[in-house]
């Protein structure tokens, strides 16, 4: 009886999900595959059953139906190599149902078994037992379901993502279990003496295998969810109390119905935690985490650290690994066209600001249960609002460091003013004074007379405020210009083509000049070169020369007052680029282009246009 009890479980719960399946067939790859191999696992349970419920008079039907067993575990292969994104050609596939379909007409002709009484099976009283066709049509279905698990292996090591392995080995499981729950009726085949325990377990297998491949997906809300699950744990549990029954001295169907009932109740409550362990992982959220969440990501103090202390906090909540992509002013949608580009990603939180707002968005989580998901959810609400505060921050800090900037350079521009006019008239005094003097020394003073007025000259120019005045311009034809009494320099490949772009010509004239004549002036420097290039939305104009580089300890503050890689220099050159480009809306930095020593690089978008 208890077995009857399970199999009509089992196929009560094969229909329900196939059912559900086919509303969410969208949420899954192969999932109408997997609703044709439920069909065939009710179809199987109703061959078994048949004789028992309406006699066995039902027989040949019976048989018919226990005959498309091939058919069933062909579409179970064909589902696993669609589940797993096996490469495989399609030819093999319809070979399978091709050979399923021959064995099953063969099973058809000639019956795979026949009905007996088999007294270790306890209440049953008709159960199959196969002849050589019905031990031929195993061994194909039995080919087809291993070939199946095998894919499922193979997908398994050659996940990208932890979390696709857990779906694929529970997927892997649930097969397992479900090949231990049928094998019972192997007992009768081989004339074991065993009653098939096993059979008792099958209830749990549609559940098992629906789970490990939608996660819960195919719920509409997490407490359904819980529910169902918990129920259905309490109905096997149910199950599996009644042969206990048998021991008892007496027999009574009171006695059975109270002890399913005691049992029932005895484990409501762990098995309803279990549930919600399973649908909630990591538990669900409270007052305390959303504490937490605020407290650690309000102390990052760039988007960096706050990228970093995200995905490292929502990892270990959700214990598994989550990556966080913060971005400013990008469009979300583009960013998750990009990373659902390539299949079986990890699971990515992007935050992203579009449309002056911050906003996050959910990538790879298609497959993740409700619970996971609300918690991402949540968690993503607290990412965008402490972006937010980072960016504010951030903003905050720029304009003060632009605000102390201003007050240095309106103070330089004093100063330089106040030097430049005061140097001038001792200077004339030391040229006059040196006039009579003998050459070297006159040319000696003179140099270095030259050398004071450049430094104040730049030092004004630096520290005075000015403004750009934009207009169109082609930059390989003002190259070409600026070159003219340069002939060490070397025009690139890229200079051939015309390079319009909106920006202050006389201003871009002094920051090339700037670079060509440090590069030229580099010591040991035997080729100087400058070349443009457009890259994504932008003009990059390099100025190269293999002299003998810049030194580590100058890198970094290279674009600094007063920072120079020759001996003669002011110090101011590098500067004033970095403020022209600033100006621009673009970048002065130090780049790599082999095989050049020193390149420094010029960026302009040519997506804005610089106001004046």
């Amino acid at each position: 009886m208890a077995i009857h009890v399970a199999l009509f479980l089992t196929l009560l719960e094969t229909i329900a999900l196939s059912v559900v399946l086919l509303v969410w067939a969208h949420q899954v790859r192969g999932a109408r595959l997997l609703v044709v191999f439920l069909a065939g696992v009710a179809t199987w349970i109703v061959g078994n059953e048949l004789p028992n419920w309406f006699g066995i008079a039902t027989a040949p039907l019976a048989m018919a139906l226990l005959s498309t067993l091939p058919l069933t575990s062909a579409a179970f292969l064909h589902f696993c190599l669609i589940f797993c994104r096996s490469p495989i050609d399609r030819r093999w596939i319809y070979a399978a149902y091709v050979g399923a379909a021959l064995t099953a007409l063969h099973a058809l002709l000639r019956s795979p078994g026949t009905f007996e009484h088999f007294e270790p099976f306890t209440g049953v009283e008709w159960v199959v037992v196969p002849n050589h066709v019905g031990w031929m049509t195993s061994l194909v279905w039995a080919c087809f379901a291993a070939l199946g698990i095998l894919a499922l292996l193979m997908a398994f090591f050659h996940a990208a993502s932890a979390q696709r392995r857990r779906q694929i080995a529970a997927v892997a499981i649930s097969c397992g279990w479900g090949l231990m729950a049928m094998s019972g009726y192997a007992f009768a085949a081989l004339k074991i003496p065993v009653y098939p325990w096993q059979v008792l377990a099958a209830p749990a297998y549609p559940v098992i295998l629906v789970y490990g491949i939608l996660r819960y997906r195919v719920f509409v809300a997490n407490i359904w969810a819980r529910r169902a699950l918990a129920s259905a744990i309490l109905i096997v549990l149910g199950v599996l109390v009644v042969p206990l029954t048998v021991l008892l001295p007496f027999e009574s169907r009171w006695v059975v119905a109270i002890a399913v009932a005691a049992t029932t109740l005895a484990l409501r409550g762990p098995v309803w935690s279990f549930a919600s362990r399973l649908v909630y992982p990591g538990g669900t959220l409270s007052a305390e985490d959303w504490r937490q969440w605020r407290v650690q990501l309000s102390q990052a103090d760039s988007m960096e650290q706050l990228q970093s202390k995200a995905a490292a906090t929502l990892s270990q909540r959700m214990g598994m690994d989550i990556q966080v992509r913060i971005a400013r002013d990008v469009n979300a949608e583009a960013m998750s066209d990009a990373n659902t580009a390539e299949q079986g990603a990890e699971p990515t939180l992007v935050c992203s600001r579009h449309a002056g707002e911050w906003q996050t968005q959910l990538l790879g989580f298609e497959e993740a249960p409700p619970g996971q998901l609300h918690l991402a959810e949540l968690f993503g609400t607290l990412l965008a609002d402490a972006a937010a505060n980072v960016e504010r921050s951030e903003l905050a800090r720029q304009r003060e460091r632009e605000s102390q900037l201003n007050a240095r350079l309106a103070e330089l521009g004093s100063l330089a003013t106040t030097v430049a006019h005061d140097l001038r008239n001792p200077l004339n005094i030391i040229a006059m004074a040196v006039a009579m003097a003998p050459q070297e020394t006159r040319q000696e003073v003179g140099e270095q007379i030259a050398r004071i007025s450049r430094l104040t000259e730049d030092l004004l120019d630096y520290a005075k405020p000015w403004q750009i005045h934009t207009a169109d311009t082609d930059i390989a034809a003002r190259i070409s210009t600026l070159i003219r009494r340069m002939p060490e320099v070397e025009l690139g490949a890229g200079l051939g083509d015309a390079f319009n772009v909106r920006l202050d010509p006389v201003r871009f004239d002094q920051a090339v000049v700037n670079l060509l004549t440090n590069a030229r002036q580099s010591a040991a420097s035997k080729r100087v070169q400058i070349d443009a290039e457009r890259r994504d939305g932008s003009v990059l104009v390099h100025v190269c020369d293999n002299g003998p580089g810049i030194p580590d300890d100058l890198r970094e503050r290279l674009f600094q007052p007063f920072a120079s890689r020759s001996p003669g220099g002011t110090g101011l050159g590098l500067a004033i680029v970095a403020r022209i480009m600033a100006a621009h809306g673009g970048t002065a930095e130090l780049t790599e282009r082999a095989p050049w020593r020193t390149c420094f690089t010029l960026t302009f978008s040519t997506t804005e246009n610089i106001a004046s």
